[in-house]
């Protein structure tokens, strides 16, 4: 056997991972018919070499915190100031372009949800939305619905404007407990 392949048979052998079931604890479960189950189940998960990333993390599994508020709130303020800082600086001097637009509007989101990310404020999902329209003079009414605590969970939002554009920015910062 080649050195190559046994080194995969080895890594498939170690990524076995057995799940206990209820019958494996020694604990003999009642059928419908009221007699008991003699056998004793185990769960095996083999990840197929086909679909291998030699560099996938480990998922690591903690326990319950049962930590029901957050030790640190969003300051709106903050988030607020990320985002009139972000809009200004990526479309003070852009005009509307529909392909420019779209990439635009993924880009901004991305680095938004970076700079409220660096605030370390931990235990919140941060929800980001970016809309970029061309401005000819009509109106645009955004809404939206969710799940809310209002004693913890916040938003804020910026828009901005120049002769030929205008974006909206805000953030959704929901407390995940």
């Amino acid at each position: 056997m080649s050195d190559l392949h046994l080194l995969k048979s080895q890594r498939r052998e170690k990524r076995t991972v057995k799940v206990p079931s209820e019958g494996s604890h020694l604990l003999r479960g009642k059928d419908t018919a009221g007699r008991t189950k003699d056998s004793i189940c185990a769960v095996s998960y083999l990840d197929e070499l086909a679909h291998h990333d030699d560099n996938a993390r480990m998922v690591i599994t903690t326990e319950n915190t049962y930590q029901m508020e957050p030790y640190k709130h969003i300051p709106v303020t903050a988030v607020t100031d990320i985002l009139k800082d972000v809009l200004t600086s990526y479309l003070q001097e852009e005009k509307y372009e529909v392909e420019w637009s779209q990439k635009m509007t993924k880009t901004i989101c991305e680095v938004i949800r970076a700079r409220v990310k660096d605030l370390m404020i931990p235990r919140y999902k941060i929800v980001v939305l970016v809309h970029i329209g061309q401005l000819t003079g009509q109106s645009m009414q955004v809404s939206s619905r969710c799940l809310w605590d209002a004693s913890h969970d916040t938003v804020a939002s910026y828009s901005f404007k120049n002769s030929s554009l205008f974006g909206l920015a805000t953030v959704y910062a929901v407390y995940f407990e």
